[in-house]
């Protein structure tokens, strides 16, 4: 027997006395613990080689690059927010510690400089610190290649073109690879945007060292070595550490094997590499002539979010506040809430009684009460202290996030884990006078169906850089830039306003 499977055997898991029981509860079954035949796809890794190396700029249809616009300003603005979180300054005092400051590349809403690759951890811990980054396909698809790219297209000085080009190849490899995954990687607890994060940012610095394609394959090689990340570390800081080592670990790998490093030519697709390793099985024909074809900014598309917690509260927080609003609800006359959804999201916001801001943003129950209790849900109200307050308690204590079996229709047809993450959930409001208010969420603000203007963007950039009391003059510039990055000759004119 195959180690992995003697360790979701459902005996197993009575005897050892699980804290979280119902996390493992998906893989008990017989069903789940069948490995089916490994997939034969020789050259898979090949293919995504040659898609990193010989793709160019004028490749990419327009509408994409406006779309990737729009998420390269949200994933700047998040990194301003990240830098004055509780993660931002611990990551910082770290690489000090390491005497690694001096270096050429920036972290992102301070005077710090540090070697390109430690700079790319810094930054992509606080693009998903606040778990308010763009998620899309399989997982959050700016946090891992953004600082990635950045960190490299500043340290050889490249333009606007040039890092779009690193960010939309990064951002493609890694969807496609996510959308590949057999359900068993997220099941047995691997968090994507640690794992598939890896293959975007090494896809984006291997385009930025001009790799050819026995080294890009290498250096994926390497990258799928350091591939990690585990569910059970949502609501601390590991989560968002895991899009900063993705991101690090591109620049490191790609920096490697320019150097001579080596690594397997065919990780993807081997008896031994990562899809055996990390799901038992895949669905190449997920990734074989799908790269590009067409973009994941075009299709399925990306959610920028409104709110800064999951992906799943989103459709939910936004009817929630048209349900207050509609019938003017207060907290108050509230007996008890009700959210039904499916097994997965249930399973993931598992932190149903949360106590710190970390733990509240994989909550259902917080992210409804403090829409009750205060009508907003900003950084602000995702804090410690606030989740902590009596009121905000006792609300979250008439709430409850359960599951609906109704509403498991996108695991029982095969949905990939962007489309799970985003079915509807039914709403009861339960008011203390007797009446019912029913309502079920839809598609949210942010979403491709449902989609923030540049303009709405920018308007989000400027309260995350408010928040962390980002000079106005320089905001507006970030805005401006980036909305005509092509146009940039050198990278550099726009680190000067998202740096100290």
């Amino acid at each position: 027997m195959i180690r992995r499977d003697f360790c979701t055997n459902s005996l197993l898991a009575a005897t050892i006395g699980l804290s979280k029981p119902h996390l493992f509860a998906p893989q008990t079954s017989t069903a789940a613990c069948a490995l089916p035949k490994f997939p034969d796809a020789a050259g898979l890794t090949e293919y995504v080689s040659e898609f990193i190396l010989r793709t160019k700029y004028e490749d990419i249809p327009g509408d994409v690059i406006t779309l990737g616009k729009k998420t390269i300003l949200d994933g700047f603005g998040l990194a301003l927010a990240g830098s004055v979180s509780v993660s931002g300054p611990i990551i910082r005092k770290y690489l000090e510690t390491l005497g690694l400051c001096g270096g050429i590349a920036s972290i992102i809403g301070t005077k710090m400089k540090v070697p390109p690759r430690f700079a790319a951890l810094a930054n992509g811990i606080s693009i998903h610190a606040d778990d308010y980054d763009d998620t899309g396909s399989a997982l959050h698809l700016t946090a891992p290649v953004l600082p990635a790219a950045f960190s490299l297209c500043e340290l050889g000085r490249k333009s606007g073109k040039d890092f779009m080009l690193s960010y939309h190849v990064g951002v493609e490899v890694e969807s496609k690879i996510g959308d590949a995954l057999s359900p068993r990687h997220n099941g047995n607890g691997f968090h994507t945007t640690g794992t598939c994060g890896s293959f975007g940012s090494v896809a984006a610095c291997a385009k930025l060292h001009d790799l050819n394609r026995a080294q890009t394959a290498r250096a994926l090689g390497l990258a799928a070595s350091q591939a990690s990340g585990l569910r059970d570390n949502f609501g601390t800081m590991t989560k968002p550490f895991h899009a900063g080592h993705a991101a690090e670990c591109g620049v490191a790998s790609a920096d490697l094997v320019s150097m001579g490093w080596t690594a397997a030519e065919d990780i993807l697709e081997a008896p031994l590499g990562f899809y055996q390793a990390e799901g038992g099985t895949f669905e190449p024909s997920a990734i074989v002539d799908r790269l590009g074809k067409p973009w994941v900014f075009a299709s399925p598309g990306d959610l920028i979010k409104r709110f800064p917690c999951g992906t799943i509260q989103q459709g939910v927080m936004d009817e929630i506040l048209r349900l207050i609003r509609e019938n003017n609800i207060k907290a108050g006359d509230v007996n008890i809430v009700e959210i039904g959804g499916n097994q997965h999201n249930v399973n993931t916001l598992f932190h149903h009684r949360p106590t710190t801001g970390l733990e509240a943003k994989f909550s259902m129950e917080f992210s409804v009460s403090i829409l009750l209790v205060e009508g907003k849900a900003g950084l602000s109200e995702f804090t410690d202290s606030v989740v902590q307050r009596v009121d905000v308690q006792d609300m979250i204590r008439r709430s409850r996030f359960h599951v609906d079996p109704g509403l498991n229709k996108q695991a029982s047809e095969g949905g990939n884990l962007q489309s799970i993450l985003v079915e509807s959930n039914i709403i009861k409001i339960h008011m203390k006078d007797g009446r019912v208010i029913v309502g079920r969420s839809g598609l949210a603000k942010g979403s491709p169906e449902n989609p923030m203007s540049y303009d709405e963007v920018a308007d989000k950039f400027r309260r995350n850089a408010d928040f962390a009391n980002w000079p106005q003059r320089k905001t507006e510039s970030v805005i401006e830039k980036v909305k005509w990055l092509e146009d940039l000759p050198d990278i550099g004119d726009l680190t000067a306003s998202l740096t100290i």
